[in-house]
């Protein structure tokens, strides 16, 4: 029997902002603080997870009242880890390409290349005039997230860049010294539009997608690698999913049930009027979240739609069926994080690993 030198990836949401990954009341042992994320990372790293995300907010919401910021609170994981990769969410608008290109190179030194960073071209439009920044329509919004990908692309890997565009301008710059990876950190986006899905297809390195039906998601994948080959390029594709892996498939079930129950149902109301709002604001109203119900939106990414919630047998043939349609990685969120990803790590990835490898033999 040959064995598999990779299967698909393992990434985790970072709860470097209060409140969790469920916008419910349900008790959760997990906390925003870096003392318990620093324990997490490890747990991660010694479970299989290559990647963590930390997560961007600049004001409070939704229940997320308190929150750490991204790059920073990434630098600091990075220096708890060794072999984990950690991506930074980045808003453009409150980021110049320019200061961030700078400090991820910085990092990329310091870390051996093990930051990448997520474009999150902003949908929260209350928290851009929060802070004084000038918000866009959803299609501009795309528009300049992609410039600012070209540009860091270009800031990271020429020297004397120049660059004119509609919202950069850069002339005969040189960044000394330049991120050791090659040809440049990896570069994440995500979004459901059809102006997200363009964009990635021209210039981003993964395209995230939250939570749905493994069918929609084979639809989604086979779109944007469609779109990606029509440019001459490659693109890996991650999925969302808020995992319940219990010995039984009730016991995970009874959770759901009860994170479900026990919703904040104000914030719920609130975050989805938000994302409609960004959802409806496409020319064609078919931005993320346009079809999610309430029960979807108590995981802020649909991750419930995704189904990785049973028994670990079951989440492993899901995760599999995943990567059969196209899944590179799987992004997860839990409810009480340091311990179910040391069970994830034990119970779950072996199986995983055990039936890419029967596929393969």
């Amino acid at each position: 029997m040959s064995q598999v030198q990779s299967g698909i990836k393992f990434a985790y949401w970072v709860p470097n902002v209060s409140g969790g990954l469920v916008v419910s009341k349900i008790k959760q042992r997990t906390s925003w603080d870096f003392e318990c994320n620093k324990e997490l990372a490890k747990t991660a790293e010694k479970s299989g997870f290559e990647y963590a995300l930390t997560q961007i907010r600049f004001t409070s919401g939704y229940g997320a009242e308190s929150q750490h910021e991204s790059v920073t609170f990434s630098q600091a994981l990075l220096g708890e880890t060794s072999t984990l990769n950690v991506i930074a969410a980045i808003l453009p608008g409150p980021w110049h390409p320019a200061v961030l290109a700078k400090q991820v190179a910085t990092i990329s030194n310091i870390y051996k290349g093990r930051l990448a960073v997520n474009i999150v071209s902003g949908w929260f439009k209350s928290e851009f005039h929060a802070i004084g920044e000038h918000w866009l329509e959803h299609d501009e919004c795309y528009r300049r997230s992609e410039e600012f990908i070209k540009v860091l692309k270009g800031v990271w890997t020429e020297d004397s860049f120049n660059f004119s565009g509609d919202f950069y301008r850069f002339h005969d710059y040189n960044l000394s010294p330049k991120p050791i990876n090659k040809p440049h950190p990896e570069i994440f986006q995500g979004g459901s539009s059809k102006a997200a899905k363009a964009m990635a297809s021209r210039v981003s390195d993964w395209y995230f997608t939250n939570g749905n039906s493994l069918e929609e998601i084979a639809k989604e994948v086979k779109e944007v690698r469609t779109l990606a080959k029509e440019n001459n390029r490659d693109i890996k594709i991650g999925v969302n999913a808020f995992v319940i892996a219990r010995d039984t498939e009730e016991e995970a079930k009874q959770v759901l049930a009860e994170i479900i129950a026990k919703a904040d149902y104000s914030a719920v109301k609130a975050f989805s009027q938000e994302v409609k709002n960004a959802g409806q604001a496409t020319k064609d109203e078919e931005g993320m979240w346009s079809h999610s119900t309430f029960e979807d939106l108590v995981q802020y990414n649909d991750g419930f739609k995704t189904n990785l919630i049973g028994t670990p047998q079951q989440i492993a043939s899901r995760i599999v069926a995943l990567e059969k349609v196209g899944v590179d990685l799987v992004l997860t969120g839990f409810l009480h994080f340091i311990e179910e990803v040391d069970y994830f790590g034990k119970k779950v990835v072996p199986l995983v690993r055990e039936l890419e490898n029967q596929e393969v033999a």
